[in-house]
C-alpha cells in the first residue's frame, strides 16, 4: 500500500458510514437512503426476476426531520449503514423552549426542547422533581433527543 491508499482509507472511515449487504438489513435499523440516514420502517424484497438479482425495496423515516425517503437495491450488494452515536445525559431543567442537561463528566450543556409529544413530555417530567435522563442520538453534525426515562441509580 502506498500513502495514498492510506489517506482513502481514512477518508471512508471519517465519512460516518460504513459498508454493509443489502440482504442482512432488519426493520428499525439503520440505512442511508439518497444520502440521508434514515431508520427503515419496512422493507420488502422481490424475487430473483429474469434479469437476475432478487431487489430490496426499502422505506426509511429520517433520522433528524421525519422525512419519508425509498429507494431499491439488489438484495445482493452493499449498502450505506450510518454510524449512530447515542448518549445519556440526566435532565436538569427546562425552559423558553430549552433543555439543560449534565453528561457523566458534570459537564452542562444545552438543547434545543424536540417539537410534538415528546417536548411536552420533558416539560412536564422536568417540572415534576424526579430524576430523569435524556437520551439523545447524534449522525455527523446532526443531533436529536429521542427519549426520556426515569434516572435509575447503579448501586
Amino acid at each position: 500500500m502506498t500513502a495514498e491508499d492510506f489517506e482513502f482509507v481514512y477518508e471512508e472511515l471519517d465519512s460516518g458510514t460504513y459498508p454493509a449487504q443489502c440482504s442482512s438489513l432488519k426493520k428499525n435499523g439503520h440505512v442511508m437512503l439518497k444520502g440521508h440516514p434514515c431508520r427503515i420502517v419496512d422493507m420488502s424484497t422481490s424475487k430473483t426476476g429474469k434479469h437476475g438479482h432478487a431487489k430490496a425495496h426499502i422505506v426509511g423515516l429520517h433520522l433528524f426531520t421525519d422525512s419519508k425517503y425509498e429507494d431499491s437495491f439488489p438484495s445482493s450488494h452493499s449498502v450505506e449503514v450510518p454510524t449512530i452515536n447515542k448518549r445519556e445525559y440526566q435532565l436538569i431543567y427546562t425552559e423558553d423552549g430549552f433543555l439543560q442537561v449534565m453528561d457523566n463528566t458534570g459537564a452542562l450543556k444545552e438543547y434545543k426542547l424536540p417539537e410534538g409529544d415528546l417536548g411536552k413530555e420533558i416539560e412536564e417530567k422536568a417540572a415534576s422533581g424526579t430524576d430523569y435522563k435524556i437520551m439523545m442520538i447524534t449522525f455527523k453534525d446532526m443531533e436529536r433527543v429521542v427519549s426520556i426515562t426515569p434516572l435509575t441509580l447503579k448501586k
